[in-house]
């Protein structure tokens, strides 16, 4: 993989899955620490940085309007439901440790479980010239496993960097 060509999509670090008193942290927390998924996340992130890849944010934010717009179902209707991403409150903001820095992108709309749908995603690749993508962030088994799939279907390299994941269970990383 050459850096220009590749992109970093870091999925939902945010402070509802990250930090304790976030609205699922519960649930990852006992994987967060196993895999050491935050301080993995950094390294990968400043890593390719410094080579020149791109470094994707794709934060889960619900808003009012998709509530009005979508009928919820599934796992999404569960966090939904728990109030966990709501636009504009401390869980759903990204976590300290990986803030967006100067060059980063954000994915904007993401409201389902993959990365790419009625979202920005594809737009940024695209005008990156981005060939592969390496996948880190949450929960494994669902938003990560989604976007890597569709980032396949579509054509891209795919990559996903397992110790920067973290689930529910380690039997699902």
């Amino acid at each position: 993989m050459k850096a220009k060509e590749t992109a970093v999509v870091l999925i939902e670090f945010q402070n509802d899955f990250c930090k304790e008193g976030g609205k699922l942290h519960d649930g990852v927390k006992g994987e967060i620490a196993r895999q050491n998924t935050i301080p993995n996340a950094m390294k990968l992130a400043e890593g390719a940085r410094k080579k020149g890849a791109t470094i994707i944010h794709s934060p889960f934010v619900f808003n009012e309007k998709y509530f009005e717009d979508h009928q919820m179902k599934g796992i999404v209707k569960a966090v939904a439901d728990g109030d966990a991403f709501r636009e504009g409150t401390w869980g759903a903001e990204i976590i300290d440790e990986l803030k967006p820095k100067e060059g980063d992108k954000v994915v904007g709309g993401k409201c389902t479980l993959c990365g790419f749908n009625n979202t920005n995603l594809e737009n940024l690749l695209k005008e990156g010239k981005i060939k592969n993508v390496v996948i880190g962030g949450f929960l494994t088994n669902f938003c990560v496993e989604s976007t890597a799939r569709t980032a396949y279907d579509k054509g891209y390299g795919v990559t996903i960097m397992k110790d920067a994941t973290a689930a529910f269970d380690k039997f699902l990383c």
